[in-house]
């Protein structure tokens, strides 16, 4: 599936099976999740190299080597993540923050992703995925999972965490939190009894709209929902000392807040894409069992209906798209 233009709907197209450049494999999609980040894709609110095939929660077979690959054999079935390819050599590469590479590759954006049969990655960015989870299940931990895990060790070690938009990363990284010991409160949209009663299923200690207080003080909050507006409430509702993670890869404006709801050494951070040693450290066996991701599963010839019912938040959990 295609995307020619920003706003456009997804065309499909037949296309030969690409062959593995030099450090490539060829990948066998068995399942795609769909991401936040593919409507910012398909709606041109981030950069993308047009046409191009979205996806970048690839789960799949590797069946063919490009020339020098020797870490990854064929038969192994990988996730393929957002990050697709660094340049190595900047400044960021070399200190060990690949994530803020000047030169990157990302896949379903700068380079096709996984709304195919078939898709082509860089062989060290490949993670190979434990038997233990099974392919729609896996496929959200590859960016929403990721991206979360991120985002949850930069909020801290406090105890109460907030999560405003309770979606497919949140739904995950409750699960984390939890199994941690920790206290979560769900924030979602006004009037999402739906997700309210999600996140209380699954333990969180508060759910309500991101207007409500939950009648404490939270040592940090994450930010999901790519509404800016939110940022000065979950400002307000984390104590002194507390932070504020901004997960998206995209956020509308945010609007200008008094001094004082951001004094006593509140901290406002971004998350930006994701590094390997991330992917090393959240898709182990161990970390995965105790996560169960909820999945709504769709046709790949479906991909621009599961994109518009994420838009509408009409998922609980993540979609994911077969082949």
């Amino acid at each position: 599936m295609v995307s020619d233009r920003p706003g456009a709907r997804l065309r499909r197209e037949e296309r030969s099976i690409p062959r593995p450049g030099p450090g490539e494999v060829l990948v066998k999609v068995r399942v795609c999740g769909v991401c936040r980040t593919d409507l910012h894709v398909v709606d041109g609110d981030i950069s993308a190299n047009y046409p191009i095939v979205p996806g970048h929660e690839i789960v799949g077979d590797v069946i063919a080597l490009g020339e020098g690959v020797a870490r990854i054999s064929v038969g192994t079935r990988v996730g393929v993540p957002w990050l697709g390819r660094t340049c190595g050599k900047c400044v960021y590469c070399s200190t060990g923050k690949e994530n803020l590479c000047d030169n990157p590759l990302f896949t379903g954006a700068t380079r096709d992703g996984g709304y195919a049969t078939h898709a082509i990655a860089d062989a060290q960015f490949c993670f190979p995925l434990p038997d233990s989870i099974g392919d729609c299940e896996a496929a959200p931990l590859l960016c929403a999972g990721l991206i979360g895990w991120r985002a949850y060790r930069m909020a801290g070690d406090g105890k109460r965490l907030g999560l405003y938009g309770f979606g497919a990363a949140a739904h995950i990284l409750a699960q984390v939190a939890l199994t941690d010991g920790r206290q979560v409160f769900a924030f979602t949209r006004e009037g999402d009894s739906a997700s309210q009663e999600f996140a209380r299923m699954l333990g969180c200690n508060w759910a309500g709209s991101s207007m409500e207080n939950p009648g404490v003080e939270l040592d940090a909050a994450i930010i999901f929902a790519p509404a800016g507006a939110l940022l000065p409430v979950a400002l307000k509702a984390v104590r002194k000392g507390g932070r504020v993670i901004c997960a998206g890869i995209h956020m509308t404006d945010i609007p200008s807040f008094p001094y004082a709801d951001l004094w006593g050494e509140r901290r406002i951070e971004s998350v930006a894409n994701l590094t390997r040693e991330d992917g090393t450290q959240f898709l182990t066996a161990d970390r995965l069992a105790a996560i169960r991701t909820q999945t709504t599963q769709y046709s790949l010839v479906d991909a621009d209906r599961a994109l518009s019912d994420l838009r509408q938040g009409l998922l609980q959990g993540a979609a994911v798209l077969v082949p």
